[in-house]
């Protein structure tokens, strides 16, 4: 992982970024400097359009005298570990299906702390060099090879996706994590590709469709005109914002009021349309009060 810091001055002062530099582990419950007024704040590798938010974001803090630390990591195994084990103290990464899962699966306590966004995920056509095979979902052949993302939830969510395109039929419903097993219908044939969330942008070219987390694929450059079938935002979304994550006893911790103002800073109208623009309408604000951004 990488630490990013972004230093915050007087109320309208300049934000300067210092150069990268690893990120060692520490063993209090916070591993920030001894000041309350700074947070580390564990994200996944930045892209130009989240960097763009992040800045927006450190801004609005150091305007209440909060400096932000990013550290940046490079797949979704790691930032829940760095907050439980006080190596941060929030991430920014994840959804609600993800953080209840990892709890559930390394007996954990995290909790979300506030909501940020919503990430409808995605089918892209498989490319045939740098053309692309099919321009509708209906055009895939009998036998088409699908690329998912292998972590439980996103592979369940993935799954859910290729039901709710009539590719497949599943024998779970609602939040029930879905599996390959859970197949019980597949009129064609589709073989499925499970890898880990970064490999699926580059399997591309040897599939025939791929779905592909918007943080990777964002980070690729996948032309979303190649998008085959998007995923619908309904009354079952929730579990899919993302959330600024927290250890449990965030609230009565040192950190509590910089955390606060962080979800402030974050919460703003300026940030929502900041992150619809920056992501070309892929992210969409979720937090209660959130504007709609056209």
């Amino acid at each position: 992982m990488k630490l990013k810091k972004l230093f915050g001055f007087a109320a309208v002062a300049a934000l300067s970024v210092a150069a990268l530099a690893a990120c060692a582990p520490s063993s209090s419950t916070s591993s920030s400097d001894d000041s309350t007024n700074t947070l580390k704040v564990g994200i996944m590798t930045q892209t130009d359009a989240t960097e763009q938010l992040w800045d927006k974001v450190s801004e609005n803090a150091a305007k209440e005298g909060i400096t932000l630390e990013f550290v940046e990591f490079t797949d979704y195994s790691q930032p829940n570990k760095a907050l439980a084990n006080g190596e941060i103290d929030v991430n920014a990464f994840q959804h609600y299906n993800f953080l209840n899962n990892w709890n559930t699966e390394n007996n954990g306590d995290l909790v979300a702390a506030a909501d940020t966004l919503i990430s409808p995920l995605r089918i892209f056509s498989g490319l045939d060099g740098d053309k692309v095979k099919y321009t509708d979902i209906s055009e895939l052949p009998d036998g088409a090879v699908v690329s998912v993302p292998n972590d439980v939830t996103n592979e369940s969510r993935a799954l859910y996706l290729l039901q709710a395109a009539g590719l497949i039929k599943l024998d779970v419903s609602g939040e029930e994590l879905a599996t390959i097993t859970n197949i019980v219908e597949n009129p064609k044939n589709l073989d499925i590709k499970e890898l880990d969330a970064s490999q699926t942008a580059a399997t591309r070219t040897s599939v025939d469709a791929a779905i592909i987390n918007n943080n990777y694929a964002v980070d690729a450059g996948v032309d979303y005109a190649t998008v085959l079938f998007k995923e619908e935002i309904t009354a079952e979304s929730k579990q899919w914002v993302n959330v600024i994550a927290a250890q449990k006893d965030w609230e009565s911790s040192d950190k509590a009021d910089a955390i606060k103002i962080l979800i402030k800073a974050y919460q703003t109208d300026e940030v929502a349309q900041i992150l619809s623009e920056s992501s070309n309408g892929v992210d969409v604000p979720a937090w209660e009060g959130a504007p709609t951004v056209e």
